[in-house]
């Protein structure tokens, strides 16, 4: 049987350490997190940080900009709801300094319809709903590029507009709307690229009900954030190797079904 390498062992120990230390031990932090599959990831992860001496208490938010406003603002110890090109744009608009611990796994945007069969389907001047907010408006762009559907200018990089639509076959006309709002939209609309977690709370399963499905490849790592200081908090270092531990791991693959995809 092959030992461990040493990198191994120093890694092991430095848990061990992170977890055992007294700032670690009987702490309790606050972290905010949109309910799915962020918060149910974050209560799987109560028991385990339980065993360090560390109470995690999660609150749960419903929009993307109120977690970045509370941890910047001392309400929180960290957020779990966003990847790292929204938190780059929240930060360079409000001058805060959070910065990623931990990536833990990829929601796949995904094109979604209740009117029609197939993205062949689409009529021409369709209806598409998309996010508001430009990283994940840039991102449902990028998608329905890798659909088929549009082109867009490459010099937009990873944030396209609807201004950027070089090329558009069908006429594909664009709505923009909070990203939380998009499921209830889709009676209203003849599609909608909805974000992974929302796509999940209004009960759709992604893998099944996607029209067209981002895959693992996603640079749109989900994060655990934190500010800039206290990235060498031993609580928040122990809650990010709680959350990349085998278990949650397990817990991921085995509640979600591909839907929701970890990175560790």
């Amino acid at each position: 049987m092959q030992k461990p390498s040493i990198v191994v062992l120093i890694s092991l120990l430095t848990v061990f350490l992170a977890l055992m230390s007294p700032a670690a031990s009987c702490a309790t932090i606050t972290v905010g997190a949109t309910p799915v599959p962020h918060g149910e990831i974050l209560a799987e992860a109560v028991p385990i940080l339980e065993e360090a001496g560390i109470t995690l208490r999660i609150v749960e938010f419903n929009d993307y900009i109120t977690p970045n406003r509370a941890l910047a603002e001392g309400e929180l110890d960290a957020n779990f709801f966003q990847h790292q090109p929204y938190l780059d744009t929240y930060n360079a608009d409000a001058g805060t300094t959070i910065t990623s611990l931990a990536g833990i796994h990829v929601e796949p945007l995904g094109v979604y319809s209740v009117k029609r069969a197939s993205l062949e389907d689409l009529p021409e001047r369709a209806q598409i709903a998309i996010p508001n907010d430009p990283t994940n408006g840039g991102r449902a762009l990028l998608l329905l590029q890798a659909a088929g559907l549009i082109k867009v200018d490459p010099a937009t990089g990873i944030m396209p507009t609807v201004f950027d639509i070089t090329e558009n076959p069908k006429r594909l006309r664009f709505t923009e709307l909070e990203a939380a709002q998009l499921a209830r939209a889709l009676q209203d609309v003849d599609a909608a690229v909805i974000n992974g977690n929302y796509a999940l709370v209004a009960g759709l399963v992604p893998t099944r009900d996607a029209l067209f499905l981002e895959g693992a490849e996603s640079p749109y790592v989900n994060i655990i954030a934190v500010r800039a200081e206290d990235t060498e908090n031993p609580a928040l270092l122990a809650l990010a190797e709680a959350l990349t531990s085998p278990s949650i791991r397990t817990f991921i693959l085995e509640t979600y079904g591909g839907s929701v995809v970890p990175v560790f």
